[in-house]
Parts: structure tokens; sequence; C-alpha cells
């Protein structure tokens, strides 16, 4: 890096420009330098030269700890998983694959439980009896009397996080409420399905408190499972690693094996019904997967 460049964070992509704010936090807007041929992703730490009127010229995109496809977006280090107290009732089995998905990809994951202004619903009441106790980083929030905001904050600051979670939950909407009136387009709620319409066209990172950037992405519904072995599935369960030294065997899959120590702490009701039937769930589609590569 020269005398006269900069260093900064990308933050949005439009209309061929890249939307850049360095360590002041001023912003520029750049063109791309011919010789960048990757694609220049939002949260891309980036070298640039900052010309007149705030302009610049990326010139380098340094390298990345991280690069996430479903949405794509670099640098990640957390994930706010979004659930909502009812208007949707939470889907368990999304919440699951997500937490096995943040820690397959080594990103530090966080429950939210967001409309806690609302009567919670069965299932949220499920969500809330097991996993905080069960050792995930778990927030209620609530923008209506701004519940949990301030933890949020203190989470995210000095890193780039990221939504996750099904339409209809309030994501847009806690994003409003955490930019302290840098509003996003928002829709409400559908009556007639219960969920949300799709309301991010492409991915932005926004700034948050003095040093934290949140990234509003759309929601979605359907995950695929990763190329992991199926030994390997259990190790992105976190609240399973302590009975599995019970197992009578080494490389138990806590399935059909007698001796299971997960099995027991399910028996015990100590790992929740839903959560082991969700385990379930992916190892055998880890299985069906491995079985059609052989």
């Amino acid at each position: 890096m020269t005398g006269n460049q900069l260093e900064g964070v990308i933050f949005k992509k439009y209309s061929g420009y890249y939307y850049v704010q360095d360590q002041e936090k001023n912003i520029y807007e750049c063109k791309i330098r011919g010789k960048i041929k990757n694609q220049v992703l939002a949260g891309d730490k980036a070298v640039f030269t900052p010309l007149e009127k705030d302009k610049g010229i990326l010139e380098e995109i340094l390298p990345r700890k991280n690069e996430m496809y479903r949405p794509r977006i670099a640098n990640v280090d957390i994930v706010l998983i979004i659930m909502a107290h009812d208007r949707p009732a939470p889907s368990l089995v999304l919440l699951d694959r997500l937490l096995f998905l943040a820690q397959y990809n080594k990103l530090i994951p966080y429950i939210i439980l967001n409309k806690c202004d609302l009567q919670q619903s069965e299932k949220a009441s499920m969500l809330n009896d097991y996993y905080p106790k069960a050792g995930f980083n778990f927030i209620r929030t609530s923008t209506m009397d701004k519940t949990g905001l301030s933890e949020i904050k203190e989470i995210i600051a000095g890193t780039i996080a990221v939504f996750a979670g099904p339409s209809g939950v309030g994501k847009s909407s806690l994003l409003n409420a955490l930019l302290d009136g840098h509003p996003v387009k928002t829709q409400e709620v559908s009556k007639k399905i219960g969920r949300g319409k799709h309301t991010t066209r492409h991915v932005e990172i926004y700034p948050v408190g003095s040093s934290g950037w949140i990234a509003d992405t759309p929601g979605f519904s359907v995950i695929d499972m990763p190329d992991v072995s199926s030994n390997n599935v259990a190790e992105y369960f976190p609240d399973f690693k302590e009975f599995t030294a019970e197992c009578r065997f080494n490389n138990c899959l806590h399935y059909k094996e007698k001796d299971c120590g997960v099995k027991d702490a399910v028996a015990k009701g100590i790992i929740a019904e839903f959560r082991y039937s969700n385990y379930l769930t992916m190892l055998d589609e880890v299985i069906q997967n491995e079985r059609c590569y052989r």
C-alpha cells in the first residue's frame, strides 16, 4: 500500500460502483481497477486510492477470512439466527440446520428470539426451554419495546454479523431498530399465509455502533447439507459433546448403536427429543449422499 492509499470495508455494490468506508468512517464511491479479477463481495477489506469528491479506485482485495455463498458475503464472524415468538412460530428444524451450518463454517451463532411482545407459541416455548440451558448464545428481542437491542450491538462490536432465518420473523424491522433511524424497506407479514415476503434485493452490510457491521439478507427456508462425513455430523452439535464420552464405540453415530451416551441423555430428557430428531434427519441426509457417491 502506497502513501496515498487507504484501507476500508466494502459495504455495498450498486450499478457497477463499490461503496467503501475507511477507518475514519468516510465513504467513497469506487470503480474497480482492471487487475482485480475475483468477484468483489460485501464485507471484503480493500485497498483503494481516494480521488476528489469522495471518489476512489479499488486497487486490491485483501485476503478473506471466509466467504459465504448463501448469501454472498465475506469475512463474517457472527450469525444472528432470528426466530419469532409467534407469527410465524419458530421452525425448530430450520433453527437446527442453521446452527449446524454456523458450526460447520466456524461462525459464532446467536439465537435471537424476536417479537417477544407477542404471546409465546408452543414452538417458541420449546426453543426457550432448551437452547439457553444447553449452552447456546441466546437473546430475547422486541422492536416494540427495544428489548435486547443493546445486547446485540454489544456482541457485534468489531465484527461482521449476518442475519439468518425465515421470512416474517422481523429481520428487517430488527435491523431498522439497530440502525437508529437508517430505515430498510420492510413488508408486512402476509396474513393469508402467516409468513413474510422477501424484501431484500441485494446483500449490503450496515454500520452498527462504533465498529460493528451487520448484513441484511434474503429470508430462506431450505438449506442443503454441506459435504461432511456421517462420522462427523455430531461434532456440529455442541450440546451432544459431553455425552459422547459415555458411548461404547468411539465411532458411534448415536443412531442404532447400543450403549450410546447421547441416546441415554435423550431418554433422560437432558437432550430434547426434537433436537435429537433433527440430528437424525440431517445424519440420514448425509448417509444418503454418501451412498450416492460410492
